[in-house]
């Protein structure tokens, strides 16, 4: 197969959770570039809407927005029977929708612990549930999880005061690999992207508390682009990424390379 083919996602279907906005909005965009015809989800419905008008102008893709609630299994299975609806197939899961909670370690409260693990750990498992059976039976299926370099390692809690997130980034890369275990004799792959900093509404305290200090710490000098993330999502959407499952890209601008 020519290498253009092997990223060719022409016919492909995806969903992408959290994509009204920062990364996933990015992936989206990246996924209708390549020729997948893409669905995104959010509990903003409103903002997934303009994504995906956006992206039918730019891509000429087909693209619809849906509302969801990660942690609500009945809405999990409601976008699910409509995105089965409206493509007869999901190819493609980008689990992105992900939360943070700052407050000192020795100050988290309970309830803000659950909060942060029931989105960005719980939710993406439930979505891989209600999506894989399908992709089992069609014996193809990609999924992508977002993670965070915030689950491969321990950070100064000056830097970042989120040990919810942190943890629950790393439960993400957890779920991962054993998913790829099971799923990969279905054809099924699983893996995760392990982004380092990249501008959004999420990170933009922790970027701004860091400042030039935080910017140094990594050996490229420079925080990611809407541009960095696009190639490892579509590599492991596609048929270029059939025999990598279970594994963490780290997109980092080198910063888990020291």
């Amino acid at each position: 197969m020519h290498v253009f083919e092997l990223f060719n996602l022409q016919g492909k279907k995806a969903l992408i959770t959290g994509g009204g906005r920062g990364l996933g909005e990015q992936f989206a965009r990246a996924l209708a570039e390549a020729g997948a015809d893409v669905i995104v989800c959010s509990r903003r419905v409103e903002n997934c809407e303009q994504v995906a008008a956006e992206i039918r102008e730019a891509t000429g893709r087909e693209a619809h927005a849906l509302a969801l609630d990660v942690t609500n299994p009945e809405s999990v299975k409601e976008v699910t029977v409509k995105a089965t609806e409206l493509f007869g197939q999901i190819d493609i899961l980008i689990n992105n929708a992900g939360i943070s909670w700052g407050a000192p370690t020795l100050e988290m409260p309970l309830d803000k612990w659950e909060k942060v693990f029931a989105v960005n750990a719980t939710g993406t498992f439930l979505m891989a549930q209600a999506l894989a059976p399908g992709m089992i039976e069609r014996r193809w299926g990609r999924i992508v999880n977002i993670s965070s370099i915030a689950g491969l390692y321990g950070i100064d809690e000056s830097v970042m005061a989120t040990v919810g997130y942190n943890a629950s980034k790393g439960a993400v890369i957890s779920l991962t690999r054993d998913l790829a275990v099971k799923w990969a004799p279905h054809g099924v792959t699983v893996n995760a992207i392990a982004p380092g900093f990249f501008p959004s509404k999420m990170s933009e305290a922790t970027m701004e508390r860091g400042g030039d200090r935080l910017k140094r710490a990594f050996p490229m000098r420079r925080y990611g682009n809407d541009d960095d993330l696009k190639g490892a999502v579509v590599y492991l959407a596609s048929d270029a990424g059939a025999y990598t499952t279970g594994q963490v890209i780290a997109i980092d601008g080198g910063f888990t390379a020291k």
